[in-house]
């Protein structure tokens, strides 16, 4: 007979994490680059090699240098990429650098002194100690985005951020086990389709300098946003009753990229595009949805238009994490299995590792790669980045590492799942009520 308790969360096992070229580790080659309309080439990362090819980019920059980052660790991966800074900028290359202050409160300061007396002009975002603020004291919205821009043409963004968990051995050596570093997921971008990841930067950079409206930090490239629903609807999710996306007079159309490449820097305010983007895009599924999340605690309407897409007959699959560095997310993601099953969506519980990747590929075509959560703090208090891709091929490569992940994850099963222990689910019921404070 299966039991809840037969296949426990991250579980032990093959680590799945990419710490080398090749497939020996975990399985995984990245694939070629895809092409799209304008000549540019767009590269999907797994894992540390993401934060080597940033390294690499640095290391032949020639003009100008845009770093963007939430955490910026001082340990062995922090100091080399430090030290690459400081040198590029006695060079004469022009390196502008942000850091949040409350994601890096650990990192020497030394570091940054270091590289400031070199010559790299560095802002920390929103500073957590009041005395340091030049503008009002802002605590809670923090920076979280990570972002690097090259010579105006070479582009990353994902969800890593410079740090040892991240790299890997990919950047500096390190004695660390495979099974503690993190899987992550990160986009490459060569060519005119990287200009919005500068301007995204320039929109972050001018808001660090002068305060005013977090607003400011705002950008957005070739994605039409809706606008929120003029009505908040706020019903409790329940199998019988699922609350709709949009309002009587709304028209929910479907997510329209002007370009094959779309980006949404949002910053916290009541009106960001961001909750009605992600909406958009789970409302007008036709044929599949394949969602890979480090946090998942989102608000009643996502876990409704999830649970109507899977009625509806879309193929829905979420890869959430087995284990995590926040045991209360863990919890709150748990407390929707159920109604999720119930839908028919498929979850898999990655193990090992931590998961921290944040991606979705809708219908084979439109796949989004980013640092956005599905929880209230991403949508409602950070400074977010998300990069949609057009691209058939693309989307091919984003459902091959989702089979990947797979190979590396436990199901979970309904009929096991509804015989977990009642005080299992009562932690998870109250998580639930309280998943807007995380």
């Amino acid at each position: 007979m299966e039991h809840y308790r037969d296949n426990p969360p991250c579980a032990a096992g093959p680590a799945g994490i990419n710490v080398a070229p090749g497939s020996s580790d975990d399985g995984w080659v990245n694939p070629a680059a895809v092409t799209l309309a304008d000549g540019s080439h767009v590269q999907l990362y797994k894992d540390g090699e993401a934060l080597r090819a940033a390294y690499d980019a640095i290391h032949s920059a020639k003009q100008r240098i845009c770093l963007e980052v939430y955490i910026f660790a001082g340990d062995e991966t922090g100091r080399a990429f430090a030290d690459l800074l400081i040198a590029k900028a006695k060079a004469g290359v022009r390196v502008y650098f942000i850091y949040d202050s409350f994601g890096s409160i650990e990192t020497d300061r030394n570091i940054f002194r270091r590289m400031k007396a070199a010559g790299v002009m560095i802002q920390e975002f929103n500073p957590i100690r009041p005395w340091e603020c030049k503008y009002s004291w802002r605590p809670v919205n923090r920076d979280h985005r990570k972002l690097l821009v090259v010579d105006d043409h070479i582009g990353g963004m994902g969800g890593l951020n410079i740090a040892n968990e991240y790299a890997g051995p990919w950047v500096a050596k390190t004695d660390r086990p495979d099974d503690s570093f993190w899987r992550d997921t990160a986009i490459g971008i060569v060519g005119p389709s990287a200009r919005p990841l500068l301007k995204s930067f320039m929109c972050s950079w001018q808001y660090a300098i002068h305060g005013g409206p977090i607003r400011r930090a705002q950008y957005t490239h070739a994605i039409d946003p809706s606008p929120p629903p003029r009505r908040r609807i706020a019903q409790k999710v329940t199998r019988k009753k699922l609350p709709k996306f949009q309002s009587e007079n709304e028209d929910a159309t479907p997510l329209h990229l002007r370009d094959d490449v779309g980006l949404l820097a949002s910053v916290p305010t009541t009106n960001s595009p961001l909750r009605p983007l992600i909406n958009r895009l789970i409302h007008n599924a036709k044929t599949s949805i394949q969602m890979t999340m480090a946090y998942f605690a989102p608000d009643d309407l996502l876990v409704a238009e999830l649970c109507r897409a899977a009625k509806r007959g879309v193929k829905v699959e979420l890869m959430l994490p087995g284990c995590s560095d926040v045991k209360v997310l863990l919890i709150a993601a748990r407390s929707f299995y159920d109604l999720l099953l119930s839908a028919g969506v498929k979850i898999y519980e990655r193990q090992t590792v931590i998961l921290h990747a944040k991606t979705i590929v809708v219908d084979g075509h439109i796949s989004v790669v980013g640092s956005t959560n599905l929880d209230y703090r991403s949508i409602e208090f950070n400074c977010e980045l998300s990069m949609a891709v057009r691209s058939n091929q693309f989307a091919q490569h984003m459902a091959k590492l989702f089979e990947n992940d797979i190979t590396f994850a436990h199901r979970i099963k309904a009929s096991a799942w509804r015989r977990r222990p009642v005080l299992d689910r009562f932690v998870q019921w109250i998580v639930s009520r309280a998943r807007y404070l995380l």
